[in-house]
């Protein structure tokens, strides 16, 4: 019984200093500041000029984790995050260079009608899969204007030619 209680007390202490200094570990480590080569973990909300947001790790249930500069993120992205400190949150908008380029109009073509099937009825907005033929890679493209004779597809990224404004707070850094 005297072991018992010996081994009770040090677990209640330890208990105890972890519940009251739980809610600042996360301050304590607060001075990390995230670099070229370490993952991360951010919160981000992605908006255009209007307001509109195209997306947000909310809508993704989890936190979108990536390696700081090795190309998976658009280069501005990448760039900000770079000195961030665990736990900041930073709001920024990155110009069509830094994000997904300038509208390419040599991406933008006129297709005869006749070319395509009949069914479905093309509409502006309807998205299309562009490729795919053996060795090729599909690409997705936009129909933007439809006439009686021809339809013209746009195969810019949706966001090409766009201000992009992000929010995101960093909430993980690991080496």
């Amino acid at each position: 019984m005297k072991y018992l209680r010996v081994v009770r007390l040090p677990c209640f202490f330890i208990l105890f200093f972890y519940l009251t200094l739980a809610g600042s570990l996360p301050r304590a480590f607060a001075d990390k500041v995230a670099k070229k080569g370490d993952n991360v973990s951010i919160e981000y909300k992605g908006s255009l000029d209007d307001g509109t947001v195209f997306d947000s790790s909310k809508d993704h249930d989890k936190p979108f984790q990536f390696i700081v500069g090795s190309g998976q993120v658009i280069p501005g992205f990448d760039k900000a995050v770079i000195g961030m400190k665990l736990m900041e949150e930073k709001k920024f908008t990155l110009q069509p260079a830094e994000a997904y380029g300038e509208k390419n109009k040599k991406l933008t073509h006129k297709v005869l009608r006749s070319e395509l099937p009949p069914k479905p009825e093309p509409k502006p907005g309807m998205g299309l899969m562009m490729g795919g033929g053996p060795g090729g890679a599909s690409r997705r493209a936009m129909i933007t204007e439809v006439t009686k004779e021809y339809i013209v597809i746009d195969m810019n990224h949706p966001l090409a030619g766009k201000a992009l404004i992000f929010s995101i707070k960093l909430i993980k850094i690991s080496n």
